[in-house]
């Protein structure tokens, strides 16, 4: 019973963490729109959130596992997230814009990697973590929703910061178990070598995705016909998938976690090659929820598989710093290409490169 009240908890701080960075993250390049006409600096705002990111998941997942504590880094991200989320409502400028992108990069890369290995070291039954973790993709679909039906560029903010007020009361009851400290010099290193092909499949497949991210909420209002719910409708489709596939998995597909990540990242291929024949808003929903799916098979066989074989919060922080390494590449990529081509030629790039990160995962060893 202490175990499903503990997995309770941790499900509703998850939702409410992921729906506070996921209510911004979605529409950052509309709200950036409203600051400059250049879809490459649009692109670089958007890329500031993830660099920040990249640093703070780095040194504070390793620091996790050096302190042998998690709750700590949850419970202070979870605060450092509330007021730098809350801080966009008072941005009126792109230099304000970049200033808040990156406080807020820095809070939530402090909490991710920690989070996802409480939840992990949580569970005996090491699948039913994935029940857990769902709530993430259960939280960026509560949050683009929210953020459809506010339709409010500036209140979502405060809906954000409050998301995070929420998430950190529930974290006020979660127990402090203390976990062996991982002190040996050198472990990021040794953990990036070890799972040297795992990391770059992810970065080469999530620079794709990221690429394509940047123009796609444009693409849906200005040459799909879609208003600014539509992209909440479409990204749904995504968020939805994921949960309901990562509840699935813990049951139902008996398949490695290095297989379901091979899946995850080859199968993400198809998403775009369908996006680039799209002509109306309403016809990408069918894509967007394949990458829902795509993400659910390499999120949770990669992150399962790394902290079965290594310090876990070190672990994790890697693959998420990978993640935010990627969306800072990909958004100034798919900035460029967009700005020296068109929108679609961003989908070609994806196409391309995400065959290749699929290539290097069969690479990867059980």
């Amino acid at each position: 019973m202490q175990k499903i009240h503990v997995n309770n908890l941790v499900r509703s701080a998850t939702f409410f963490q992921h729906a506070g960075i996921s209510i911004v993250f979605v529409f950052m390049p509309i709200i950036a729109s409203g600051v400059t006409d250049s879809i490459f600096e649009i692109g670089l705002l958007v890329a500031s959130f993830s660099f920040a990111q990249i640093l703070s998941e780095m040194y504070f997942g390793r620091h996790s596992d050096k302190k042998g504590t998690r709750i700590k880094f949850i419970r202070i991200g979870f605060i450092g997230c509330a007021i730098a989320f809350g801080l966009h409502y008072f941005a009126e400028d792109l230099s304000m814009f970049f200033i808040v992108r990156i406080l807020a990069g820095v809070a939530s890369g402090i909490m991710i990697p920690a989070m996802i290995a409480y939840t992990y070291e949580a569970n005996i039954d090491k699948k039913r973590a994935a029940t857990v973790i769902s709530f993430h993709a259960l939280g960026w679909l509560a949050g683009i929703a929210a953020a459809g039906l506010t339709n409010d560029l500036k209140l979502i903010f405060l809906i954000s910061a409050a998301s995070f007020i929420i998430g950190l009361i529930f974290t006020i009851k979660l127990p402090n178990p203390k976990q062996e400290r991982e002190t040996q010099p050198g472990t990021i290193k040794k953990v990036i070598l070890k799972n040297k092909f795992l990391f770059l499949s992810l970065l080469l497949r999530h620079i794709g995705a990221a690429a394509v991210w940047i123009v796609l909420p444009i693409m849906i209002m200005e040459r799909w016909g879609g208003d600014l719910y539509h992209i909440s409708i479409v990204y749904v489709a995504n968020t939805l998938t994921a949960f309901i596939l990562m509840n699935v998995m813990a049951s139902k597909i008996h398949l490695s976690n290095i297989t379901k990540f091979k899946i995850g990242i080859g199968c993400t291929t198809f998403v775009f090659v369908g996006l680039s024949m799209v002509t109306e808003w309403w016809m990408a929903m069918p894509f967007m929820s394949l990458v829902g799916a795509t993400w659910a098979f390499l999120f949770i066989g990669g992150n399962f598989h790394l902290m079965e074989n290594n310090p876990r919060s070190t672990s994790t922080g890697i693959f998420s710093s990978t993640l935010s390494i990627a969306t800072v590449i990909g958004p100034i990529i798919g900035g460029a290409i967009a700005f020296a081509f068109d929108y679609v030629a961003v989908m070609y790039f994806a196409i391309a490169i995400i065959t290749c990160a699929f290539v290097v995962s069969l690479k990867i060893k059980k």
